[in-house]
């Protein structure tokens, strides 16, 4: 019952301010001056690779570009980081408590995610540390319809919680996501909608994680490590996945 009361006064207050930064029309990847005011940050700005670089790199592969104010991962067609000099994408910082939004489009059967929490473990893949929200085409991608009750298919807590209801838009169109993580709250957003929630740490988590493909996995039963935080990741899965507005503010 607690954990009800603090999730519904903590989606409220967030859901107020974003209502209210709404209001003023920016231009992509711009921060209007409410957002100003209420301490969003930019994490990509449109133009640059400023800020990001390969997980486990020193560099952005080359894979990724930019292409009609978006950031665009090339899809090679061979799979999770097939490409040649391909990879996932981290933000060079390290975030405990935030809120962080963004935009999201994939080519037709689309597959990609964004990581939070994620540690840099030399010989491990970001996937390993970090819970993934899931970026798909439901329609055309085969693993909509693998997992349970649909806990792979986009804003999904990949492969463990299903994103319900599930309102994405169609390959080619533009999706809005919005990730809360708040001592231990995690919270998802698709298009304006609250379609899951959970709870890091806890005995519940535990079991969910030693009922699922994750069993052992000790780097996530702890994402975030010892001090609870880590990188933001972009998923290189060999598709064509464009994003952009990804914005992010600290909650402490």
């Amino acid at each position: 019952m607690k954990n009800i009361f603090f999730y519904t006064a903590l989606t409220m207050i967030f859901t107020l301010s974003s209502c209210a930064q709404q209001e003023e029309e920016v231009g992509h990847n711009e921060l209007s001056q409410a957002e100003k005011e209420e301490g969003w940050m930019l994490l990509w700005d449109g133009e640059t690779f400023d800020g990001w670089r390969g997980y486990g790199m020193d560099h952005v592969p080359e894979a990724w570009t930019i292409e009609d104010e978006a950031l665009k991962i090339q899809g090679s067609g061979a799979g999770e980081a097939g490409a040649m000099d391909g990879g996932d994408l981290i933000y060079d910082q390290q975030f405990q408590n935030f809120e962080l939004k963004f935009e999201w489009k994939v080519s037709r059967g689309g597959n990609s995610g964004i990581f939070y929490l994620a540690q840099e473990i030399e010989d491990l893949p970001i996937w390993r540390s970090a819970p993934e929200y899931q970026i798909l085409d439901n329609v055309n991608h085969v693993d909509a319809e693998l997992g349970i009750d649909g806990n792979r298919k986009s804003a999904s807590l990949y492969d463990l919680i299903p994103a319900k209801p599930q309102n994405s838009n169609p390959y080619g169109e533009w999706n809005s996501g919005r990730i809360i993580v708040y001592r231990g709250t995690v919270v998802h957003f698709q298009n304006g909608e609250n379609v899951l929630e959970y709870h890091l740490w806890t005995p519940e988590w535990e079991e969910m994680i030693e009922n699922s493909k994750f069993a052992g996995w000790e780097e996530f039963i702890n994402a975030g490590g010892e001090d609870r935080k880590g990188y933001i990741g972009l998923q290189d899965h060999g598709d064509d996945v464009w994003f952009r507005n990804i914005k992010l503010r600290l909650r402490e």
